[in-house]
């Protein structure tokens, strides 16, 4: 009653919907609350206790079911409904949908905790163009659903930007766009995500694709707004108990990231770009010589043209300049090095293929039926309609061709789509309704192209651009063409942050930034150091610069090659984050206020992230850095990965900037895996398995998985989940391993534990005395072990 009567005041007080908007009926029809209102109908439905999305049809309208984004099936069980003749309530264990009859309102409440309510709902008004876009989205009224939000909640959202964590205060065009060699702040980038995010735990997914805005309180109204050109008035309010849980449930909604090929956590040699097959070959022999770690090459533009421009939309070797490309795939593959060829959606009226794609009306095409064609960059254009089954086949039937010739992946580029002109009309809508999604339409034809022809294979697909629910399809997105500067640095980790909560837990930047042709083996040492705990490791820059670390100086050389063996040390460890974003949807770069949700200090904090659990990150982001200012989440005491020195969890300490990495620590009490450096992921061994516990006393127990399979085959019939344990027990510390597979190959390698204040009086591993080595100095113990069945257990005498 409490709660009903602070509703129904501060509905007096000027929170109430539009004055004009009058309850009339309302029915509950298997499941859905349908609420006739004088303008309009609404539909309230449940996927789950966490989950609830409302529609809202115009007088006029039809209701459009079909979502882009969505692929849970709603399951509305376990609900209240009540009603009296002032309000109407829905209710489960989670939400609370509260709707006042009059004045009409309709407010969401988790746990008894308000998180917002529409303010004027749903209306039109007057299109106000963003100057960014006023080119673009060109429309005299737009469609707008409003709502309230408390005065103190900070925002983040919105897709791909740099802005600062705390996207409040900015309205934000939905228009994928690129944004060519930015650096501290980007307002439009490649990905523009229909999604609110809220510090108080709940997230708005606004279901609509075609363009329009996001409006994060710009006035300072405590206002936040969805503006569209046209289209559903859906969206969905999900709830969590936890940044984790909030962002499963996510997730839930719309689905998750397939477990990328293991090959895909290794080193990328890429460039724009090769221009010949003679030149692929040396670089991939340079790295070999030089006895730097790769597993896959990237050809841009030049394996269909010698020219830059006047060739896209050839797809298809250009044999002068690759002239054996099946044999130098092939032997690429045989050193267990990955070919990718990039693709574009565009057919230049120059290309190869343009008469075939007229003939076979795969184009998007102009009011009357004819091929839409336009300039941009790289000459006079059409653009494949993948929305036509048509134009989708033919399309696959490319890439299926460069996959029976061996490449193991798809680039597709420029898929905002980079020139788009409104006028363009494709089977899925016009331009602007289709814009947003082109980029996820195209990674889902390649994504099913590969389920159907080629179903044990995990495929690669690396895109510029997406939308909500790109994840599903294995999108592997990066940030664009940022400038090659620390001022282009310095957003990264933003931008990743900021997606991974958003289910695209994938996105990551071109190393040593791509634009323009600064050399500065600084800037290049530390993104590549920064990159080792990237979910993608692929420095790529335009070719004024060498982007590869084989043609750098010695200094930059030498220190990219230490990263690059780190990231492959850490195999173990990124393929088991990745198997857990393939379960729970969590990303593997993690804000800091994951760990300490209740720190306010921490809801805009961006220097610093969490790889996974168990490793703190602070990349340097500044020349000549000579210390850094690094926050120790409280909940663990933590160790710097070189020095192993210890620092106190809840503390703020300044640390001593060196060149040979970035601060890395990592979460004492728990065990982390690592393994032998190898040449490529092919040579990975899934039995060598070494492990590093810095003990803490005050750590009690911990619990930590790790998964392992053939890492490339759709079909996990092989999978492995390690389970280790470790418990401290009357001065004992106890170990345990276990796995859950039968086919196991048993794990072999060596423990090194630190901080140990004296040296063990023994070591049994399954009741057999063992050989271990300690040193008084560095509190250093070390053991071999064997696990040769699926559990063993280590008893270590303190």
């Amino acid at each position: 009653m409490k709660k009903l009567f602070l509703l129904l005041f501060l509905s007096t007080i000027g929170f109430a919907q539009n004055a004009n908007r009058k309850y009339i009926s309302h029915q509950l029809n298997e499941n859905v609350l349908e609420i006739k209102t004088s303008d309009g109908m609404y539909f309230i439905q449940l996927y789950n206790d966490k989950i609830v999305e409302t529609s809202f049809v115009p007088n006029g309208e039809k209701f459009n079911p079909n979502s882009h984004a969505v692929v849970l099936k709603p399951d509305s069980n376990g609900f209240e409904f009540k009603q009296s003749t002032d309000y109407l309530e829905i209710k489960t264990t989670e939400l609370e949908i509260q709707i006042v009859k009059s004045p009409f309102k309709i407010s969401y409440y988790k746990r008894g905790e308000l998180l917002l309510s529409e303010k004027l709902g749903y209306f039109k008004r007057k299109h106000e163009p963003l100057e960014k876009v006023k080119g673009n989205i060109v429309y005299d009224s737009t469609e707008v659903i409003q709502f309230n939000i408390n005065s103190t909640e900070k925002l983040y959202g919105g897709g791909a930007r740099v802005l600062g964590m705390n996207r409040r205060g900015n309205r934000l065009a939905l228009y994928n766009r690129a944004d060519y060699g930015y650096e501290t702040r980007s307002e439009l980038m490649n990905f523009t995500i229909p999604i609110v995010i809220s510090s108080q735990k709940y997230m708005v997914h606004f279901d609509n694709a075609p363009v329009g805005y996001l409006d994060l309180d710009s006035k300072k109204e405590n206002v936040l707004e969805y503006e569209t050109i046209f289209g559903r008035k859906t969206y969905q309010v999900i709830v969590g108990n936890s940044w984790e849980d909030l962002i499963y449930n996510y997730t839930e909604l719309t689905g998750r990231q397939p477990l990328p090929p293991r090959w895909a956590l290794g080193n990328f040699s890429s460039r724009f770009g090769y221009h010949s097959e003679a030149e692929a070959r040396r670089t991939i022999q340079k790295f070999q010589d030089e006895n730097i770690p790769v597993d896959a090459i990237i050809l841009d533009l030049y394996w269909f043209g010698k020219e830059l421009q006047g060739t896209m939309g050839n797809l298809e070797v250009y044999r002068d300049s690759f002239p054996t490309f099946e044999k130098m795939v092939d032997d690429f593959n045989k050193m267990g090095i990955k070919t990718i060829p990039i693709t574009e959606p565009f057919i230049l009226t120059t290309s190869k293929k343009w008469k075939e794609a007229v003939e076979k009306k795969i184009l998007a095409t102009d009011s009357v039926g004819n091929p839409f064609t336009y300039d941009f960059y790289f000459g006079n254009t059409g653009i494949i309609d993948i929305f036509k089954p048509s134009g989708k086949k033919w399309f696959w039937d490319i890439y299926k061709e460069l996959a029976d010739k061996g490449v193991s992946g798809v680039w597709g580029d420029l898929g905002e789509p980079e020139v788009f002109p409104a006028a363009a009309r494709t089977v899925g809508g016009t331009a602007d309704e289709v814009h947003n999604i082109y980029g996820h339409n195209w990674a889902k034809l390649v994504f099913e192209g590969y389920q159907n022809d080629f179903p044990t294979q995990r495929p690669f697909i690396l895109m510029r651009s997406g939308y909500s629910g790109s994840q599903r399809y294995g999108i592997i997105p990066w940030s664009g063409d940022v400038n090659r500067t620390w001022g282009g640095l310095s957003g990264q980790v933003e931008i990743s942050l900021q997606m991974g909560m958003q289910g695209l837990a994938y996105m990551h930047s071109d190393l040593g930034g791509f634009a323009g042709a600064n050399l500065d083996d600084e800037l290049y040492v530390r993104w590549l150091q920064y990159g080792v705990f990237n979910p993608i490791f692929r420095p790529h820059a335009q070719s004024d610069v060498a982007s590869e670390p084989i043609f750098r100086s010695d200094w930059a050389k030498n220190l990219a090659k230490q990263a690059i063996e780190l990231r492959y040390q850490m195999l173990p460890y990124n393929y088991s984050l990745a198997y857990e974003n393939s379960q729970s949807g969590k990303p593997l770069m993690r804000p800091l206020f994951f760990e300490e949700p209740e720190n306010e200090a921490l809801l805009t904090k961006s220097d610093g992230y969490l790889w996974g659990k168990d490793y703190l990150v602070y990349p340097i982001m500044e020349s000549n850095q000579a210390t850094k200012e690094v926050y120790f989440p409280k909940n663990s005491n933590w160790t710097e990965i070189n020095s192993t020195k210890k620092y106190s969890g809840g503390s703020t300490e300044k640390i001593n900037v060196v060149t040979s990495h970035i601060p890395t620590f990592v979460r004492n009490g728990v065990l982390i895996p690592s393994t032998k450096v190898v040449q490529t992921t092919q040579n990975y061994d899934n039995s060598n398995l070494d492990l590093r516990l810095y003990f803490d006393e005050k750590v009690t127990s911990s619990e930590r998985q790790f998964y392992f399979d053939e890492g490339n085959n759709s079909s996990e019939n092989n999978s492995e989940l390690l389970t280790c344990e470790t418990e401290i027990s009357k001065k004992e510390l106890l170990i345990s391993m276990e796995s859950n597979s039968l086919q196991s190959k048993g794990k072999n390698g060596k423990f090194h534990i630190f901080y140990l204040n004296k040296k063990p009086k023994s070591i049994f591993i399954n009741n057999k005395k063992m050989k271990f080595q300690f040193d008084k100095k560095s509190k250093k113990l070390e053991f071999d072990y064997l696990l040769s069945t699926n559990k063993m257990n280590i008893k270590i005498k303190l």
